[in-house]
């Protein structure tokens, strides 16, 4: 048995939380449903324009991969994050964030000076979410955050798409992913946002090399990734380059294809309020579910609970009590 289920690799970012109108992101010229990229005086734009909105405390630690790797630790599989933070308060409380839910981590060593990246979340009242980012630090995350060892330990090596952005990120993906291969170890790639797809695709094929085990995606992405409207289409597409995969299609629920059965799975109707970190959830469940044994159509039925969760409070994760409480009524145990 190896020592971690899953080792991921992301931007590690401290989330600020804001209850917005469609008319407001228009105003703010905000691309809903994206992820963008700003320096630091466009999201301080941002927040002076929305001040007295926020729903949620700003420090909190998210990042998509970290998120995951949370959501997995929490349920119970032992994981691993690569991620870069600064030597500042936000720093700290992402470092406290990842120990405080057992996940092991490269920042054990000295931090560098510099501002920990930050990711401004503006929520519509369809649940949707629309996200600025500032990398800050996080876009210099390279190879020199990868721990070999714990690589080769890890049963999966999870890779968050939004690393394509930075070109040192990008090597650190590609890296991963080959000291993975070397190691026998599993490869699962998220390709994390549309935007993602689209405009970077290229490093999205590099990350992805000659075909990794496992594709998580979301159903505009997956059709971004082939260039079409047929979701059909689209799956035959993502075989070339993924050996499993597992499609999030929100309301309409997920599908899993696990090298040889493609699997519906139904969707867990919540009052949606807040879909941020509703893929990183599904994720990190799904992680959870298949180290422990399960098939991709449980896996899948467990991930879509969790991500249910998610969707129907504020926030990227549940508190700690809910993970194992979620696990035991799913599985008994």
């Amino acid at each position: 048995m190896k020592k971690y289920v899953a080792y991921g690799i992301g931007a590690a970012l401290v989330d600020t939380e804001i209850k917005v109108r469609d008319e407001e992101l228009a105003q703010m010229r905000v691309e809903k449903g994206l992820m963008t990229l700003v320096d630091q005086e466009r999201q301080g734009e941002l927040l002076s324009h929305l001040e007295g909105h926020l729903v949620k405390a700003s420090h909190a630690s998210g990042g998509s991969a970290g998120n995951s790797m949370i959501a997995t630790a929490q349920f119970g599989g032992p994981t691993f994050m690569s991620c870069k933070v600064a030597n500042d308060a936000d720093g700290d409380i992402y470092l406290a964030d990842l120990e405080a839910a057992g996940v092991d981590h490269c920042l054990k060593h000295d931090r560098a000076e510099g501002t920990t990246g930050k990711c401004l979340v503006m929520i519509t009242p369809d649940a949707e979410r629309s996200m600025n980012t500032f990398l800050g630090i996080s876009e210099t995350l390279s190879t020199e955050q990868l721990d070999e060892a714990a690589i080769a330990a890890s049963e999966y090596v999870y890779i968050e798409g939004y690393l394509v952005t930075s070109p040192t990120g990008r090597a650190a993906a590609v890296r991963a992913r080959q000291l993975a291969e070397a190691s026998g170890v599993k490869t699962a790639v998220s390709f994390s946002d549309p935007g993602m797809v689209e405009f970077f695709r290229e490093g999205m094929e590099e990350i992805v090399g000659d075909g990794v085990d496992l594709v998580f995606c979301n159903e505009a992405e997956a059709l971004g990734w082939a260039g079409t409207n047929s979701l059909e289409v689209a799956m035959e597409q993502l075989k070339q380059v993924a050996r499993r995969f597992a499609i999030t299609r929100g309301a309409e629920g997920a599908l899993t294809f696990d090298g040889e059965n493609l699997a519906e799975i139904p969707p867990h109707r919540v009052q949606a309020v807040d879909s941020n970190g509703a893929g990183d959830m599904f994720a990190g469940a799904f992680l959870y579910a298949i180290t422990r044994g399960e098939d991709f159509p449980t896996a899948g039925r467990f991930a879509s609970l969790a991500a249910g969760r998610i969707v129907a409070n504020y926030g990227p994760r549940l508190p700690a009590a809910d993970y194992p409480a979620l696990r035991a009524d799913f599985f008994g145990d």
